[in-house]
C-alpha cells in the first residue's frame, strides 16, 4: 500500500467510523431509555447487531468508490479495524459525557434493581450465580465515567479486529491478473 492509498484508507474510515458511532449512539440512548420501555429495548438490540452488516455495507462502498472495485484481505480488514478504531473513540467520548454529566448513577441503579429484585435474585441463587452478579454489580457502582467509557473503547476495538476478518474476507475482490478478461 503506498502511502496515498494509506492517507485514502484512512480517510474513508474515519468518515465512516463517525457514521459507525452514531448508529451506536443511537444504540445505547435506545438501551437506556429500554430500560423502561420494551420496544426501545428491542431497537436498541437490532441496531447492535446491524453493526457488522453496516461495517461490511461501509466497506462495500470503499471497495467500489475508493479503490476502483478491488480491495485485497489485508486492506480490507485494515479499514474496518481502522474504521472500528475511529468509531469507538467517539462512542467513548459519548458515553464519557452520558456518565459523567447525565447519567447520575440512573443505569447502575436500574440494572441493580433489576438483579436485586425477589425472582431475579431466586433464579441467580438456583443458579449459583448470585454472588458473582453481586460482586460484579458492587464493581460496576465503584467505576468512575473515564473507566466505563475506556472498557467500552477497548471492547469495540477489539470487536473491530475480530469482526473485521470475516467482514473483509467476504468483501475482498482481487484485480484479474489478466486485464483483458
Amino acid at each position: 500500500m503506498t502511502p496515498a492509498e494509506y492517507i485514502q484508507l484512512k480517510a474513508f474510515a474515519r468518515q465512516d467510523g463517525v457514521l459507525l458511532s452514531v448508529l451506536w449512539v443511537g444504540s445505547f440512548g435506545c438501551y437506556v431509555i429500554g430500560l423502561s420501555s420494551p420496544f426501545y429495548a428491542m431497537l436498541a438490540l437490532l441496531l447492535t447487531l446491524s453493526t457488522p452488516f453496516v461495517a461490511a455495507l461501509r466497506l462495500r462502498h470503499f471497495r467500489d468508490y475508493g479503490c476502483e472495485g478491488f480491495i485485497s484481505l489485508m486492506r480490507g480488514w485494515a479499514f474496518v479495524s481502522l474504521m472500528f478504531f475511529y468509531a469507538g473513540v467517539l462512542f467513548a467520548l459519548a458515553q464519557y459525557a452520558y456518565f459523567a454529566f447525565i447519567d447520575n448513577g440512573f443505569l447502575v441503579e436500574t440494572v441493580t434493581g433489576m438483579m436485586s429484585d425477589k425472582e431475579s435474585k431466586a433464579i441467580l441463587r438456583e443458579a449459583g450465580m448470585w454472588d458473582s452478579v453481586n460482586d460484579t454489580l458492587h464493581e460496576l457502582q465503584q467505576m468512575r465515567p473515564i473507566d466505563l467509557a475506556v472498557n467500552v473503547l477497548t471492547t469495540n476495538i477489539t470487536a473491530g479486529i475480530v469482526l473485521g476478518l470475516p467482514i473483509a474476507v467476504l468483501m475482498r475482490k482481487n484485480r484479474p491478473l489478466n486485464p483483458l478478461s
